[in-house]
């Protein structure tokens, strides 16, 4: 049994705003401990569960947040950007028996800790095929074409709600409750570290490979803070304006459809300039 954790950081434990998740600042260093710990916990969780191998996936920002030299020993780390498929990058060579989510957090313009969708800011919501969508659905998706299930997802109690729309039989913990944007009530580490542990032991039975998921094509929708960031989005090929500060494009699989939302993103940071967005 392998199984890959997409670790994301603002769902971690003890994570409520900003500089907690931004590289370099001395919140973040304090941050980095308690999100190793995360994944700690649910590494020795799913080798409790009767994995033979378990695949770290870098997930925030500059994916360099985890510390390699506090990881579980078992396990081993991608870590680093520029991957094909991003958060769930790993997923595609066919040995992969389940996904945890670990650290995911909801999609922008909706109620979480740190909401967002991709870009910390500038996306103001994610639609796929008419539903909002968050990191979690798009990945979701993305994973599903390869026929590996989401078994656990972990982030404050808005994500464990988030999922269960995408992943309804996946184990989930809540780390902390939300109350704003920037607020949440948190768990002590010790205290998430034995949820998260205890959930991966019993997500381990879920991660049976299953018959690839063909559900394309999907259309994507995407809105900005911005009308410029809208036209600059239009610059990837098949991406069309499709309202105010709204662009959609269309792909057949969901492989794809991450891709290009891929290239949205990184033009539309392009686009950004400072103070006014």
């Amino acid at each position: 049994m392998k199984i890959l954790i997409s670790a994301d950081m603002e769902g971690a434990t003890g994570v409520t705003w900003p500089a907690d998740v931004l590289p370099g600042s001395e919140q973040w260093q304090r941050c980095r401990h308690m999100f190793t710990s995360d994944v700690n916990a649910a590494i020795g969780g799913f080798f409790d569960g009767g994995a033979d191998e378990v695949l770290v996936n870098e997930a925030h920002w500059t994916m360099r947040n985890l510390l390699l030299e506090r990881l579980d020993e078992r396990a081993q780390m991608l870590t680093g950007r520029h991957k094909t498929l991003s958060m769930v990058e790993g997923v595609q060579h066919g040995d992969v028996d389940g996904i945890a989510f670990l650290g995911y957090h909801t999609g922008a313009g909706t109620e979480g800790v740190l909401a967002h969708t991709y870009l910390a800011n500038s996306i103001t919501g994610v639609w796929v095929n008419g539903a909002r969508a968050s990191e979690g659905l798009l990945n979701s998706l993305v994973v599903a074409e390869f026929g590996v299930p989401v078994v656990l997802v972990t982030g404050d109690d808005r994500t464990c709600e988030d999922a269960q729309g995408y992943a309804p039989e996946a184990r989930s913990v809540a780390v902390k409750d939300y109350v704003s944007r920037y607020a949440a009530v948190c768990r002590p580490p010790a205290r998430t570290a034995a949820d998260i542990r205890a959930a991966a032991k019993e997500a381990a039975v879920l991660a049976v490979r299953r018959a690839p998921v063909e559900d394309g094509p999907f259309t994507v929708e995407v809105e900005f803070d911005a009308e410029h960031l809208a036209g600059a989005a239009t610059v990837v090929p098949g991406v069309v304006s499709s309202g105010e500060r709204r662009v959609a494009y269309s792909s057949d699989t969901m492989y794809d459809g991450i891709r290009c939302f891929k290239a949205v993103t990184t033009v539309v940071s392009s686009a950004v300039e400072e103070q006014y967005g």
